[in-house]
């Protein structure tokens, strides 16, 4: 399945939980089989960790870690790095391959 967001592209998010509505971040990590993403400072999570044996011989301190959680991808939109406005995403094929192009501005992005 084909993904018109790729990992580094900077998104905002415009729907889901109301804490994340509106941020802005860039995506870490593209999950196309699940069709999520990971994005910085979206979606924050804690976990808490116990203490554990390495192999090494340390051991891991216990506290609270937090991450970035997973996105749907269609609760993010592509951020224009031209007109700096969230946009839909299309597909200019031409002599040199396929580039994604803003629909607002018509700019190519990649």
């Amino acid at each position: 399945m084909r993904v018109k967001i790729r990992k580094g592209d900077t998104v905002e998010v415009i729907s889901g939980r109301l804490a994340d509505k509106g941020k802005r971040g860039e995506v870490i990590n593209v999950m196309v089989g699940d069709r999520r993403i990971v994005v910085q400072g979206v979606n924050l999570r804690t976990k808490h960790q116990k203490q554990i044996q390495t192999q090494a011989g340390r051991t891991m301190k216990p506290g609270r870690i937090q991450f970035e959680g997973a996105v749907d991808i269609s609760n993010v939109m592509l951020v224009c790095p031209k007109c700096s406005e969230p946009t839909r995403v299309g597909v200019l094929r031409d002599d040199e391959g396929a580039h994604r192009v803003c629909k607002n501005c018509e700019a190519t992005i990649d």
